[in-house]
């Protein structure tokens, strides 16, 4: 492992009974990044970050956080990570306050500042048990007590799966006073709220990763394409194997190119669609990407 990869998966395999979870997982998270690991339910997510926790071994291939291999994660190791999981289990007959003191004496570089700030953000009842808490309640429970430590690396499980956009919003503000400071990898669905923090995406499908590279570059190269013709658009049957979710309306043709590139674009559309009116390009917002991708990886497509 290099020294600026914090999370590393080779060749990772999970089996449960005859069913796969992962099927030859690779994976590379920088230092410093705020890597988002997306994918469909079902897609092995949850299997790859117990695998890095050692909550569950690899059926083969190898694992390592920090530089150290998963399965052999000491305290000193665990004690440089923040974990959060949306089916974590917490002592229910303990308040908040309680909880916290309890966590404090075996995390040596607990910031009590930064403690305090986090609970006021978190807007936490001190006195309430932890099963009274609300489902919301208890993932920023979850985060208050991951982040005081400073952990170098900070594992997000599904940590918005059933909250409402408001207090989605509220524990990723709690988030980003810490980005400069920590690794974040996160796994989630919920791609609207993490679009602004992530850096990096790996697309997880049926236990592969099919995608994994910086979000700048994929924002880049995944561009959809509107084409103005100057006769009724059809989709060719020839299409290139870049070109995902193909439609034509009217005189319009529209797709998503999966290696877009402004050279010779005009004439290359020419070439194969006709007279060309207009071209239109744009962006996507990460959660039509992840959709795009979805499709794409259904049908066998090039990403």
């Amino acid at each position: 492992m290099t020294s600026d990869t914090l999370l590393r998966a080779e060749n990772v395999w999970r089996q449960f009974g005859r069913h796969e979870a992962l099927r030859g997982l690779n994976l590379a998270v920088p230092q410093g990044s705020a890597y988002a690991l997306i994918g469909a339910n079902g897609a092995g997510k949850t299997t790859t970050i117990k695998v890095l926790m050692n909550l569950i071994g690899p059926t083969r291939g190898t694992a390592t956080v920090l530089g150290v291999d998963s399965q052999q994660l000491s305290p000193q190791i665990l004690a440089q990570i923040g974990y959060v999981s949306e089916s974590q289990v917490l002592p229910g007959r303990l308040t908040v306050s309680e909880y916290i003191e309890y966590l404090r004496p075996f995390y040596p570089s607990w910031d009590r500042e930064l403690e305090s700030s986090i609970r006021s953000r978190m807007q936490l009842p001190p006195e309430r048990r932890i099963s009274q808490l609300s489902h919301g309640m208890r993932l920023a429970l979850g985060l208050t007590c991951a982040l005081p430590y400073r952990p170098k690396l900070l594992i997000l499980d599904e940590p918005f799966s059933g909250l409402d956009p408001l207090v989605r919003e509220e524990l990723m503000e709690g988030l980003l006073p810490l980005m400069g400071e920590l690794t974040l990898f996160i796994a989630s669905q919920e791609l609207d709220e993490i679009e602004s923090v992530a850096t990096h995406i790996g697309f997880l499908h049926a236990g592969k990763m099919l995608l994994e590279e910086p979000l700048d570059e994929l924002s880049g190269r995944l561009r959809e394409v509107r084409v103005t013709l100057e006769r009724p658009a059809v989709v060719p049957e020839r299409m290139p194997k870049e070109w995902l979710q193909a439609r034509a309306f009217g005189n319009v043709l529209t797709f998503v190119d999966s290696h877009f590139s402004e050279d010779n674009l005009e004439e290359r559309l020419r070439l194969l669609l006709g007279p060309v009116r207009q071209i239109d390009t744009q962006t996507l917002p990460l959660n039509t990407v992840f959709k795009t991708l979805a499709r794409a990886a259904r049908a066998g497509a090039v990403l």
